[in-house]
């Protein structure tokens, strides 16, 4: 008897393995999509199970799916993050949610690949801060917003930042702070 397999069984187990991996994952079943990204330089992976908590949601309640903890531990290699926030509520500049990415537009795209309710915020403005070495971070996609009856958000593979920002008590973990002005872009 040969170890060897025929080619058709060989064939067949080829063409169920790739059939499963193509299998596409529906979002709608609140199963995390993607995976935590790289950080780029300048931040290395730490354990913060209290951080991690704070960034994690439940399906349907938004923030992250699945994330990793991460500190800015270089004062010479600034990691620099993206926020889009509410310009009629100024109070949110220096909010908790972030990117290490750009924001691109147009808006109701954006909103779907983070998950942000219209309701949260008018996404109206963008900012661009570098975190402050020392900093504990949370990256990870973004777990599914249920906004209200009408409208739900499904997991998405984006990537956020979150950072346990709190201006109101005067705990900023950013600075270097640029107003990038109105978002999107009014420039042709």
């Amino acid at each position: 008897m040969s170890n060897l397999m025929s080619p058709a069984v060989l064939m067949m187990g080829c063409t169920l393995l790739i059939g499963a991996a193509s299998t596409p994952v529906r979002a709608d079943d609140n199963a995390c999509m993607g995976t935590v990204q790289a950080p780029p330089p300048g931040l290395v992976e730490a354990q913060d199970p209290a951080l991690l908590a704070k960034a994690l949601g439940a399906p349907q309640q938004g923030k992250l799916c699945s994330g990793k903890v991460f500190v800015a531990t270089q004062p010479g290699a600034r990691v620099t993050v993206y926020r889009v926030w509410d310009a009629s509520k100024s109070y949110t500049a220096l909010g908790s949610w972030w990117s290490f990415d750009a924001p691109q537009g147009p808006r109701d795209a954006y909103r779907r690949a983070n998950e942000i309710c219209p309701a949260w915020s008018a996404l109206n403005k963008a900012s661009r801060c570098t975190i402050k070495p020392g900093t504990e971070i949370v990256v990870g996609p973004g777990q599914s917003a249920q906004c209200d009856a009408s409208l739900s958000y499904p997991p998405s593979a984006v990537n956020q930042v979150y950072i346990a920002n709190d201006a109101q008590h005067g705990q900023v973990q950013v600075d270097q702070c640029e107003d990038l002005g109105e978002w999107p872009s009014a420039a042709p």
